[in-house]
């Protein structure tokens, strides 16, 4: 039968200094962790596709407000990120 009593757990937080590739079998590949460079080119790309979105043939603006509003948004993000990053910890 399964135990019944409860292991208190720990408030220390565990920091790894490596990745285990047993753990993240991808490790072994190289493609553990986030590609930070990889990311900021392609929300670039998503701030390009939005602002392409208001061409067309589009009656009202409404959408037009909207895609440029989260285009103005994506792109705000992303030079607080890059500004952020510069700055040493």
């Amino acid at each position: 039968m399964a135990a019944t009593d409860l292991e208190k757990a720990s408030t220390e937080r565990a920091v790894a200094t490596s990745v285990d590739p047993a753990e993240v079998p991808s490790a072994a590949w190289g493609w553990s962790g986030e590609s930070p460079k990889t990311f900021r080119i392609a929300g670039w790309f998503v701030v390009i596709a939005l602002l392409g979105m208001t061409i067309g043939n589009h009656q009202g603006h409404v959408e037009d407000i909207f895609l440029i509003g989260f285009a103005g948004l994506l792109a705000l993000v992303l030079v607080v990120d890059s500004l952020t990053k510069r700055i040493p910890r």
